[in-house]
């Protein structure tokens, strides 16, 4: 089901609170944002090396995609199940109330790898061997931004919308905006873009705290959730052939695996 052919049933909301709390050491992002660099992507590395890996040149397997990793999940089975729209539940407050659990849930696993995830490890948001993020300044350039600062003023931004009451609202009688779902949409981007940093430059700190098996399942829940209501494109997961995103090799296995639907 498009979530953008069907953006137009919205209900009121009823009194649901949203507990609110600082996603990371919250900043006022002084440079562009995420809206306007969404559908970019800069790589990164010599055109000789991404000469070499369109070649064929063998790469080291990512631990993400090695067993027993790739299998470690706490949901077994496909994600479809528990993706579905619920019966009398309207599919605006369904993906809104999914959009606050996801962002409260990566808001989380990166607090656990924040103190790794540093100016000096991470000078860039990378994704891949040749794929750093990059931002859009108040000049409209694009820039590269350590990891640390791309992630803060990402999760600064959504929990600003999420404190929005006229974004997300929480009170009855208050609707959706009618930009809801372009909204959504780019905070799925962004946020995707995290769990890509976090597979490929901490996936072995989460893997030291054994905690695999639940961010591999809240990545596959996240992936079935936006595949189900077309909340990405496929190229946010994949990437491009001379900018390859990490994390497209784990959404091809596990879709091998059954765990995500072909699509």
């Amino acid at each position: 089901m498009s979530f953008f052919n069907s953006i137009g049933r919205t209900m009121n909301k009823g009194n649901r609170t949203m507990p609110r709390r600082s996603p990371t050491t919250p900043t006022s992002p002084a440079v562009g944002g995420p809206y306007d660099n969404a559908p970019g992507m800069a790589p990164s590395g010599s055109a000789g090396s991404m000469q070499q890996q369109q070649h064929g040149e063998q790469r080291e397997k990512p631990l993400y995609l090695c067993s027993p990793f790739v299998e470690a999940a706490l949901v077994k089975g496909n994600f479809k199940t528990i993706v579905v729209q619920p019966k009398y539940v309207d599919l605006t407050e369904w993906v809104a109330v999914n959009i606050f659990d996801f962002y409260q849930n990566i808001n989380l696993f990166y607090g656990v790898v924040a103190e790794f995830c540093t100016l000096h490890s991470c000078p860039t948001m990378s994704a891949g061997a040749n794929l750093d993020y990059t931002w859009i300044d108040s000049s409209r350039r694009q820039v590269k931004l350590p990891a640390p600062t791309y992630i803060d003023y990402v999760m600064t931004w959504v929990q600003n919308l999420l404190d929005d009451d006229n974004v997300f609202p929480t009170k009855a009688g208050r609707d959706f905006p009618t930009n809801f779902a372009q909204t959504v949409r780019h905070v799925y981007r962004q946020l995707l873009r995290i769990f890509a940093h976090i597979y490929h430059a901490h996936y072995h700190q989460i893997l030291h705290l054994r905690s695999e098996p639940h961010f591999n399942s809240l990545f596959a829940h996240y992936l079935s959730f936006g595949a189900q209501y077309e909340l990405f494109d496929i190229k946010d997961v994949k990437g491009t052939p001379t900018a390859l995103v990490g994390i497209g090799d784990l959404w091809e296995k596990w879709k091998e695996m059954g765990i995500l639907e072909q699509q």
